[in-house]
């Protein structure tokens, strides 16, 4: 098995994606829950997954999270086919992701939701301790940085809206360093309002450099932001296309069902009614 690129080893070359997935198939038993999909995750672009459920889209996550292995194609890291072990070996490649269940401690600050499990400490032996200052300094400056100014980090993150809560773990994910950023559906549970303030801090990660992976049934949020586009029916994909080649109406379309749903609109006309009922009610003489 080789290993993607990491501290030491030979930089990939220039263009070459962060991520890429080239014919990936998964599959459980004799279910197939993903075959022969491929896309590209770039630096500094948003790659958009979108499906309807039982598409296939949580299984795409878990591969590239490290959650489950691929059974067949390729999955590369910065040019390097990889298999990922497990959710740490994804992390230290550089793959964070940000489940749609956002994984916060509600009760607690913000600023040690921000750190949780990556606290720093100071002191030695006995006298070691959490360091607090630290963590809040931080937590405040890096979520000023991506433009999220938050009245107070001392407040419990279960306090925030849920658009809120978002971008902390979006800003989170950046200061660790990382080069791929997965979100799960992120504007799923929001209203329009916050799922322009999470759209506003997505688009800033992808400012920052970072390749960003977006799930989503969305597809108005989509192409708002998105540069790729890749859509999964059954598991299977169904299309894709980059941001000059399709329209939001053709995504829409694409994603309702398209020559499906004309067929299934063609069902649903009204047919005419039988002749010796009179026939069609329009055809009907009106009542003196």
């Amino acid at each position: 098995m080789s290993t993607a690129v990491g501290p030491g080893t030979t930089p990939s070359a220039p263009g070459t994606p962060l991520v890429e997935l080239d014919r990936v198939s998964k599959f459980y038993g004799n279910i197939k829950a993903l075959e022969g999909v491929s896309l590209e995750v770039h630096a500094g672009e948003i790659t958009c997954v979108l499906g309807d459920n039982g598409a296939g889209k949580s299984t795409l996550i878990k591969i590239i999270a490290g959650l489950h292995q691929h059974d067949e194609g390729t999955f590369r890291i910065e040019g390097a086919d990889t298999t990922l072990v497990n959710p740490r070996d994804a992390l230290d490649r550089g793959i964070a992701t940000v489940y749609q269940d956002l994984a916060v401690v509600p009760l607690m600050p913000v600023w040690r939701n921000f750190f949780l499990g990556s606290e720093p400490t100071k002191g030695r032996g006995p006298l070691r301790r959490l360091d607090v200052r630290l963590m809040r300094e931080t937590t405040r400056s890096e979520l000023l940085r991506m433009g999220i100014d938050l009245r107070d980090v001392d407040q419990p993150i279960g306090t925030l809206s849920g658009g809120e809560r978002q971008c902390v773990a979006i800003a989170r994910a950046v200061y660790f360093g990382a080069k791929v950023l997965v979100l799960d559906e992120p504007t799923a549970a929001l209203g329009v309002k916050q799922s322009g303030v999470v759209l506003k801090y997505v688009a800033a990660a992808r400012d920052a450099g970072l390749g960003v992976v977006l799930i989503t049934h969305n597809p108005h949020h989509a192409h708002l932001v998105g540069d790729r586009f890749v859509l999964l029916k059954r598991g299977a994909m169904s299309g894709s296309s980059t941001k000059d080649g399709t329209t939001l109406d053709e995504l829409t379309r694409q994603m309702a069902g398209g020559s499906e749903l004309d067929e299934l609109s063609h069902e649903l006309e009204r047919a005419p009614a039988p002749s010796h009922l009179g026939g069609h009610p329009a055809d009907a003489e009106p009542r003196k």
